[in-house]
């Protein structure tokens, strides 16, 4: 699964998620974590309100299933929570990337709590734009 990081030095989930101008993306398994890549942001991020700016980064967390962040508005998190991507906010802007991911990575080698199994399965769950692709090519003559 894809989990992202609102960070401003790449080591801490140090960053709110509407001012954030990077979110590093790592790719987890109950066996090994990998970075993926950083997702830039610019333009003005300050702005409260200012919704462009949440489009920018909906769009480009398309995959992910977790996004870590340091705080949220709650307009944010529901739209997240609308394209099926958890928001989970940190104990600390101290709270460290690697560490987090190592949490998980245990958690899925045992046994998820609720919350993680209701993502995981969602995430493995068919969409239904992709179901109706399938069935539609099914149908087709």
């Amino acid at each position: 699964m894809k989990i992202a990081f609102a960070t401003k030095d790449s080591i801490h989930i140090n960053a709110h998620f509407g001012s954030a101008s990077a979110m590093d993306v790592y790719e987890l398994t109950a066996d090994a974590y990998t970075f993926s890549e950083t997702l830039k942001f610019g333009g003005n991020l300050k702005e409260d309100g200012n919704e462009d700016k949440i489009d920018a980064k909906l769009k480009a967390l398309k995959g992910c299933t977790i996004v870590y962040v340091a705080d949220i508005g709650g307009s944010a998190a529901a739209r997240l929570i609308g394209k099926r991507i958890t928001p989970m906010k940190s104990h600390s802007e101290n709270e460290e990337i690697e560490a987090i991911l190592g949490q998980l990575m245990h958690t899925l080698q045992g046994s998820p709590p609720p919350w993680l199994r209701k993502v995981l399965s969602q995430e493995q769950a068919p969409k239904f734009d992709d179901a109706y692709l399938e069935t539609e090519e099914e149908v087709t003559v």
